[in-house]
């Protein structure tokens, strides 16, 4: 089974660029099978990792940045692939 985590992060107005350059600095606990970094309008980072693992495995996630940088809380969800039709 595949399963995707996204964590999801709004920088303080005008830090997108610290919090983009944050979120691919930090190192995970494994290699996923993929790993993604996208960004949106206001200032949002978003990082999608796939790992080859059960849904509910326990799985690296990368951590809370320091309040300093974002809004509110890092949004996370977890995902898990379906079967191709």
């Amino acid at each position: 089974m595949t399963v995707a985590l996204m964590w999801e992060a709004r920088a303080v107005p005008g830090r997108g660029e610290e919090l983009l350059a944050w979120a691919r600095a930090q190192p995970l606990d494994g290699t996923p099978l993929r790993r993604e970094t996208l960004r949106a309008p206001q200032d949002r980072v978003l990082v999608v990792t796939w790992w080859d693992a059960a849904y509910d495995a326990e799985l690296p996630e990368l951590p809370e940045p320091d309040t300093g940088l974002v809004t509110r809380a890092v949004h996370r969800w977890r995902f898990a692939s379906v079967a191709v039709d």
